[in-house]
């Protein structure tokens, strides 16, 4: 069996460093929390409603150039964005 090794970017070493370090601890009843994190989310995906929103060019081409970075559609950035912002 033939090893494959990877090169881990920023994000994944300090994860790593992170679990090594035991800063990462098991969760309780995971089933459970699997459970409920999934119907969360479930409810949180399923009402979605259009709005129109007005942002200045400068604004929109910073979350497009954001939204590329991370390799997600800029409407789910500021979807995301605005969801944690109300969140609180």
């Amino acid at each position: 069996m033939t090893m494959k090794y990877f090169e881990l970017d920023q994000e994944e070493q300090e994860l790593l460093a992170e679990i090594e370090r035991g800063e990462w601890r098991s969760v309780k009843n995971l089933a459970r929390r699997k459970r409920e994190l999934m119907q969360i989310a479930k409810n949180t995906l399923n009402k979605n409603r259009n709005i129109n929103i007005r942002l200045s060019e400068r604004d929109l081409q910073k979350l497009k150039a954001k939204a590329a970075r991370e390799g997600i559609p800029y409407q789910t950035l500021a979807a995301s964005v605005i969801h944690r912002a109300t969140a609180e």
